[in-house]
């Protein structure tokens, strides 16, 4: 059985209502989340600070710049409640299949295009680090999002997004996953993903593409086979690709920014062994993150 499949054990409904009850918990939440390592202007860069004005607000000591806790993270200038945008990251990160915005629409009782926008900030905090690539075991194969389009063939693809995906192989299935949209299979295309991803000294696998050929010469465990019947020498990645394309299909129908997609499936899919600490991860992530606005998304 596949990772994936098992429950999150996360922060339970009632456990994140009795902890996030009123709007002054989530900023203070934040606060600490954000300043856990003492405070740093950003304006001057000085390192002490006094209550600012605002609850839970800093003030700098040289220059009195004032900083709330949402500023300067993807919760900067959030136009709704804030517990509310809380309740996108809580069901965003523990929902198993995740969650739509209109599903979120009815759920906190806010516009469709409001959930939508804001989910849209989640997603880029999903976004992999390349912090840990894949040590042992890998495989690598790339596959079309959209389905393949009438007269063009093998891997070029017009309007369709090709996208390289890689799993890590433990004895009792899948561990880790990770997905990059690419604008062709060179090796220079795969060879990005594989650098960010996969440590050179991973014992690899893929098919017999030219284009991972060249690559052999960084990763030199690299070990070229026949993709067989139907993938059948890459069981555990085909079927990992096969859901992916079914989550995809299932919850969001369509969508136009598809990395932003391939970030949640991944980020969820790699943290569901993590599950106490998966919505505090996310919440990290949100404050780490540089703020986002609604006119640089786009409309998938």
């Amino acid at each position: 059985m596949f990772i994936m499949e098992q429950k999150f054990k996360s922060l339970s409904l009632f456990e994140f209502q009795e902890k996030f009850s009123s709007t002054d918990d989530c900023k203070k939440y934040l606060a600490e989340l954000k300043w856990k390592d003492g405070f740093v202007c950003k304006r001057c860069g000085y390192t002490k600070s006094c209550d600012g004005h605002a609850p839970f607000s800093r003030q700098c000591n040289s220059c009195h710049y004032v900083e709330t806790p949402t500023a300067n993270t993807l919760f900067h200038k959030v136009k709704f409640d804030l517990l509310k945008a809380f309740y996108i990251v809580y069901f965003v990160s523990t929902n198993k299949k995740g969650i739509t915005s209109t599903e979120l629409s009815r759920k906190l009782n806010l516009r469709q295009k409001t959930c939508w926008a804001f989910k849209r900030k989640v997603m880029k905090a999903m976004k992999s680090s390349g912090n840990n690539p894949i040590e042992d075991n890998a495989e690598v194969d790339e596959t079309v999002f959209g389905g393949q389009e009438e007269g063009v063939r093998g891997r070029k693809n017009a309007k369709k997004k090709l996208v390289v995906i890689g799993i890590e192989k433990k004895i009792k299935g899948v561990s880790r996953l990770y997905a990059r949209v690419i604008p062709d299979a060179s090796s220079t295309s795969l060879g990005d993903f594989m650098n960010t991803h996969i440590s050179p000294s991973a014992h690899i696998k893929t098919d017999n593409w030219l284009g991972y050929t060249p690559l052999k010469k960084t990763f030199k465990n690299l070990e070229q086979i026949p993709s067989g019947k139907k993938g059948s020498n890459f069981k555990e990645l085909h079927r990992v690709i096969m859901n992916l394309k079914a989550w995809l299909r299932g919850v969001h129908h369509h969508v136009n920014d598809l990395q932003d997609y391939l970030n949640e499936y991944c980020y969820r899919f790699n943290r569901s062994s993590m599950k106490e600490g998966i919505f505090d991860n996310l919440m990290l992530r949100m404050v780490n993150t540089e703020p986002c606005f609604i006119k640089n998304l786009s409309s998938g």
